[in-house]
């Protein structure tokens, strides 16, 4: 990134813009999260579509002239991106439109989307001459952070609540990050890492507070323009939480179309779980996003106030796009069916994407000319207890082959 590119960062709510360093989590002024402003203009001097044709890198740092740090990590073989895009013509079939697409982010190295986010925040917190980081996690932020932390040399501190999936707290304590499990929810942990790591002056990779997280997860929006050869999707369904992901979709096709490169703005879907809906229940209400008590299965998306809520607001709504609400019987339902008719196995939070698009297909909200792509974040093995929910209960067989043939005849049967 050439610095003269960086404009600063500018308040969503108030527009006042703060310079980038030194770095400011939120708006001075009026509290409010920031978004980086870049100098179109000044990076299309040096970039072209023809110029990342070109690049062999296939990690997110192909986007570098997009991205806020001046540089690369020295290290980046453990690739962060560059997931698959894949289509089902037979789902797109079924459901009347003209194509439909998978974009599956379970494939980075720690198991979820998030990876994109704290690949970025380490490298910015080096820039600053910070070597801790800290976050508050359902558990997906936490096992990234905690992942790339080990892979790059940087010490990790994770609050997370001691309720989470054990998948997930195992990950984050194998990886050798500081765990600290809070008999609370993840509100609660939130605010206590933000007020550790302000209190010790180090780097706090929030989600919602901390701008950076969008720009790392805005690289899934470019993929998805590039590998549709810059021909953007009609529709998006994204599973929202905190909101960082889909405002951090919106800004990625946001700075696309600034650049020229595509020239239509996708709409974006996002779909909470009903017992977790602040965002989607403030589209239908008009007013702010309001908090509320969490109570869902699909723990990545639980969250009582979304700390990106108005910008996830924001997103939904100048894209075009709806809010969907699925309970967790559909999120279960929408899981097993995915795994089914595709091969991804997905976490319920991640599922949930897939079940705002089932519900908008059988609304009759899709047209047959429509190009749909689905967001999958996280990788089911990642909380398997929610998945066996539907399963049935196996029972064990003696190793005898006219038992099994009988067994297997019956249920053929």
């Amino acid at each position: 990134m050439n610095p003269k590119a960086i404009k600063g960062l500018q308040c969503h709510q108030c527009n006042w813009v703060v310079p980038a360093v030194p770095f400011s989590y939120t708006c001075p002024k009026c509290g409010k999260n920031l978004d980086f402003m870049y100098d179109y203009e000044e990076i299309g001097i040096s970039w072209s579509k023809s110029d990342l044709a070109g690049n062999k890198e296939k990690s997110i740092w192909r986007y570098l002239p997009l991205l806020p740090v001046t540089r690369a990590p020295e290290k980046i073989s453990l690739r962060i991106g560059g997931t698959p895009l894949v289509d089902f013509p037979e789902i797109a079939e079924k459901s009347k439109i003209r194509s439909f697409q998978i974009k599956d982010d379970s494939r980075n190295p720690s198991g979820s989307l998030k990876d994109r986010a704290s690949e970025l925040a380490i490298q910015h917190a080096r820039e600053l001459g910070q070597d801790t980081i800290v976050a508050a996690s359902t558990g997906n932020a936490g096992s990234s952070l905690a992942a790339l932390s080990a892979y790059h040399g940087v010490k990790s501190v994770i609050f997370a609540p001691a309720s989470a999936p054990p998948a997930k707290l195992t990950q984050i304590m194998q990886y050798g990050a500081q765990l600290v499990a809070v008999e609370a929810n993840y509100d609660t942990a939130f605010d206590l890492a933000f007020e550790w790591a302000t209190k010790h002056q180090k780097y706090c990779r929030n989600t919602g507070i901390n701008s950076i997280l969008a720009e790392g997860k805005k690289t899934v929006a470019i993929e998805i323009a590039e590998e549709n050869n810059w021909q953007v999707p009609d529709h998006i369904f994204v599973p929202v939480g905190d909101g960082c992901i889909i405002s951090g979709i919106f800004k990625g096709f946001f700075d696309l179309l600034a650049l020229g490169w595509i020239d239509a703005m996708p709409a974006l879907h996002a779909v909470q779980a009903e017992g977790s809906a602040a965002i989607v229940n403030s589209l239908s209400r008009g007013g702010e996003v309001t908090a509320l008590v969490a109570d869902t299965i699909a723990d990545s998306i639980s969250v009582n106030l979304p700390r990106d809520g108005d910008k996830a607001r924001r997103a939904i709504l100048e894209s075009g796009g709806l809010g969907f609400k699925v309970n967790d019987t559909k999120i279960l339902r929408a899981q097993k069916s995915l795994s089914e008719t595709t091969g991804i196995f997905a976490e319920p939070a991640a599922a949930a994407a897939y079940a705002g698009f089932l519900q908008a297909s059988k609304n009759g909200i899709l047209k047959a000319g429509d190009h749909v792509v689905v967001l999958i974040t996280g990788t089911g093995l990642k909380d398997t207890p929610a998945a066996q929910k539907l399963l049935k209960q196996f029972n064990p067989i003696s190793a005898d082959l006219g038992k099994i043939e009988a067994v297997l005849e019956g249920n053929a049967g």
